[in-house]
């Protein structure tokens, strides 16, 4: 009878529940989250058979297979489509479609309506984008052995992919290896709590005023090393949260706090790997072959049986795949063979404000911004030293450098930095809002003598904040009392011209390639038309993609993560995430996801 007294001895794989043929087995929650079994003792017969598929108390049986070592490939999937929408290199999805060509099942965790996971599996291909991608949080697998079992001893064909103690599980749960069956596995950290999750997905609503509808860990739209975390709101709105801003993701790296008991000694690390093939993301991949690396993610697939070195073989034609030494994957992957570190904050505190606080408020008190140290701050100091003494002796952008800004802001790396054969025109009646660092006439080619301008006029202002590159020949005028607005995080290419006369902002973000034109005005040129106005403000959206030559016209608003074509005419409205082009500029594609 299964009797749990310590929760570090149950991993919540729900095997013991569905093996219990008398159903005297049920899980009940904790106020961490996480599930454990409770038998009814009038229902239990003592049959033994929950401790039998138990993979915490049959570990030293179920850890075995074909190869000590497994048989390790870099790989990325040859459809890019697959691979943004795929947490890694999308090899999951290459094994699935072999298996979904051969009229098999696959299994994987899915989200449930309310955000939570439970463990799924279907013959249908059409189910193969909600079973792909991490979900950070356990799964809960009632009635999936049981659904396994029956298809593999019909003779289907199946693919199944859960945790190392959940697909550890299913081994004990099945008795037997079946040659119909293959068993993939990856590399855990540890597991998250779902009521922590659920806490961080309400958090958006609290913060936006609209709840989740939609939810994608590690977004590769801002790069695969982001981990960003990419949520849709109910009124459309597009939010990214990368792993510097995202308060559930600093938690579980930062602090270990809300990940199950035992994970943090972990039963199924190390080798051999028990399931048929191992899959993770090949952190270190730079390192091993920098072809293979875009930062849009990179699989690391370890072989471990003959049978999975059998199916990988027939996966690879969807694939890009290098052979790698074993050697090299150990150095990017601490999870293979390690637990997770205890937590570092008050775990037991932790989940007591939980029930009393938002996340925001939970985040405040126990996620909290690494402290800079002396050592940091130093480096910092001799950084930004350095960068001043690379500009010449008797360079102007020196000269102008120190002009515009403080001490204080230089070494807070918050200041306005023109380079030299940059023309800066100021009036002292004019707003500079600078935080972070504006280089202005940045120079890619050394001895170039291609000007650049800036023009702010009298009650005009000119904020920046974030870092942000201008390169040289860029043209940005601000006039009287107008206001220009640089999120920052991206920068115009050579030959950048904007004509500002009311406002004009640009998003976080937002790349901008040679030549561009943005202008909210047209010169006062007037036209006989009702309606017509001189000046409307211009608004780029976060992360959009503004292509060689185009020019953007008065009142237009292009919508976050939209790309504009080379030369393209913009006189309307962009909707976010398509693709316009041509003169005038018409959408010629929609749902576009791109990383700069």
């Amino acid at each position: 009878m299964i009797h749990i007294t310590n929760k570090v001895d149950c991993c919540g794989c729900n095997a013991c529940g569905d093996v219990c043929a008398h159903k005297a087995i049920t899980f009940k929650t904790d106020n961490e989250g996480f599930w454990y079994p409770e038998v009814d003792k009038e229902k239990c017969v003592d049959c033994g058979l929950c401790e039998k598929v138990c993979p915490i108390i049959n570990k030293d049986t179920l850890k075995k297979n074909d190869y000590q070592e497994p048989i390790c490939y870099a790989a990325e999937h040859k459809n890019i489509e697959v691979i943004f929408d795929s947490t890694s290199g999308g090899l999951f999805s290459a094994l699935a479609e072999i298996m979904y060509r051969s009229k098999g099942y696959v299994g994987g965790a899915v989200y449930n309506d309310d955000f939570t996971v439970r463990q799924y599996v279907s013959n249908d291909k059409e189910d193969l984008p909600k079973l792909r991608s991490s979900k950070y949080l356990q799964s809960n697998l009632e009635g999936f052995y049981k659904q396994v079992k029956q298809l593999v001893i019909a003779g289907e064909q199946v693919l199944v992919c859960g945790t190392p103690c959940q697909m550890a599980a299913l081994r004990a749960f099945l008795r037997k290896d079946y040659d119909n069956l293959i068993i993939a596995d990856f590399i855990c950290r540890g597991i998250n709590s779902p009521k922590v999750w659920l806490k961080y997905i309400a958090s958006f609503e609290e913060r936006y005023g609209s709840p989740v509808v939609y939810s994608k860990a590690k977004s590769k739209e801002y790069g695969w090393r982001n981990l960003t975390q990419k949520v849709i709101l109910a009124d459309g709105r597009h939010i990214y949260e990368t792993k510097d801003q995202n308060d559930y993701t600093k938690g579980y790296l930062g602090t270990n706090a809300y990940c199950r008991p035992s994970c943090y000694d972990c039963k199924f690390k190390g080798f051999p790997r028990m399931a048929d093939i191992s899959l993770a993301d090949f952190w270190g991949i730079e390192k091993v072959d920098k072809s293979m690396d875009k930062n849009l993610g990179t699989s690391l697939v370890m072989v471990n049986s003959k049978k999975g070195e059998a199916f990988f073989e027939k996966a690879k034609a969807r694939a890009k795949a290098i052979q790698v030494p074993f050697e090299t994957i150990l150095p990017g992957n601490f999870a293979l063979t390690q637990s997770l570190p205890p937590s570092k904050v008050n775990r037991e505190e932790f989940f007591a404000d939980l029930d009393k606080m938002t996340f925001t408020e939970l985040a405040k008190k126990y996620i909290k911004e690494t402290p800079i140290t002396r050592k940091q701050k130093i480096k910092q100091f001799v950084r930004t030293c350095i960068r001043l003494v690379k500009m010449p002796f008797g360079d102007i952008s020196l000269c102008k450098t120190l002009k515009y800004n403080t001490l204080r802001q230089i070494f807070n790396e918050k200041y306005f930095a023109p380079y030299k054969n940059s023309v800066i025109q100021i009036d002292k009646q004019a707003n500079l809002n600078i935080n972070g660092l504006f280089s202005f006439g940045y120079k890619r080619i050394k001895g170039s003598k291609l000007e650049s301008r800036l023009l702010v006029e009298k009650g005009a202002t000119l904020e920046v904040n974030g870092r942000c590159n201008v390169y040289y020949g860029a043209d940005i005028e601000v006039f009287n009392n107008a206001k220009l607005v640089i999120q920052g995080g991206g920068g115009p290419n050579i030959n950048f011209t904007c004509i500002c006369g009311e406002y004009i902002e640009i998003g976080k973000n937002v790349q901008i390639g040679r030549g561009v034109t943005i202008r909210d005005n047209n010169g006062n040129h007037y036209i006989n038309r009702t309606g017509y106005k001189n000046t409307r403000p211009v608004i780029i959206g976060d992360k959009a993609w503004l292509c060689e030559g185009c020019t953007i016209m008065p009142g237009v608003k292009i919508g976050e993560g939209a790309i504009v074509g080379a030369h393209a005419f913009v006189t309307q409205n962009v909707p976010a995430h398509s693709i316009v082009s041509g003169n005038p500029a018409q959408v010629v594609d929609t749902d576009v996801l791109w990383k700069y």
